[in-house]
């Protein structure tokens, strides 16, 4: 089923049929999810030569939003990983997609991102660009395995990451027991008042809201 954004989409690119340019870049968006490496290149192209400027838009990044329901973010990542596989990993380019599979542009932001880091360990980036560019492996198996390796966080905001964590499963799972009757309600009870005291030693607020305990 077609979803809202992807009608809109649909329909704008039949609104500027007369504009095959501007017409194909929204038909690429539509494609985006199946094929982001068209998507980026044609991003690249009308960034290079300013088209959305005739298109009646302020800047690249208001044409990317408006027109093509991009976020920076994503048009950011998009662009700068066709970028980087076009100057690291050209041959990447030759794929089929289906029996050679493409990496995911998240992934290769994340490779990217890695091999510009000046103290990362030379064989985690190794270790790193085969899984991405080889294994094809996912953003959540390469962030999962290397993201603490290359990007370590502050003691205070791992900290802050994994009280959050903590608090969301507990809250979630002391929610669940209170409603369902899938275990013994003796055994229910008794894992809610452990949660119970879980929460309060990670700092939640009676009002529902939490905080950072010190």
């Amino acid at each position: 089923m077609a979803t809202k954004v992807d009608r809109e989409l649909e329909e704008a690119a039949e609104q500027h049929a007369d504009d095959p340019e501007r017409s194909d870049l929204i038909t690429r968006a539509r494609r985006f999810k199946a094929s982001w490496v068209e998507l980026a290149e044609a991003l690249v192209a009308v960034k290079k030569n300013q088209r959305w400027r005739g298109w009646g838009h302020d800047s690249f990044e208001a044409y990317a939003m408006k027109e093509l329901r991009l976020r920076q973010e994503t048009v950011d990542k998009l662009t700068g990983s066709y970028a980087f596989l076009k100057k690291r990993a050209p041959e990447v380019f030759h794929r089929d997609g289906v029996e050679a599979p493409i990496p995911s542009y998240q992934a290769i932001d994340f490779l990217r991102r890695a091999e510009e880091k000046d103290d990362a360990a030379p064989d985690v980036v190794d270790e790193i660009r085969r899984r991405v560019l080889d294994d094809c492996a996912s953003p959540a198996q390469v962030k999962r395995q290397y993201g603490d390796v290359v990007f370590p966080l502050p003691a205070s905001e791992r900290k802050a990451r994994d009280l959050a964590a903590i608090r969301n499963v507990a809250t979630r799972l002391r929610d669940l027991l209170g409603e369902t009757r899938a275990v013994p309600r003796h055994v229910g009870t008794e894992v809610r008042e452990a949660l119970d005291k879980l929460l309060s030693a990670v700092g939640e607020r009676g009002d529902g809201e939490v905080s950072l305990a010190g």
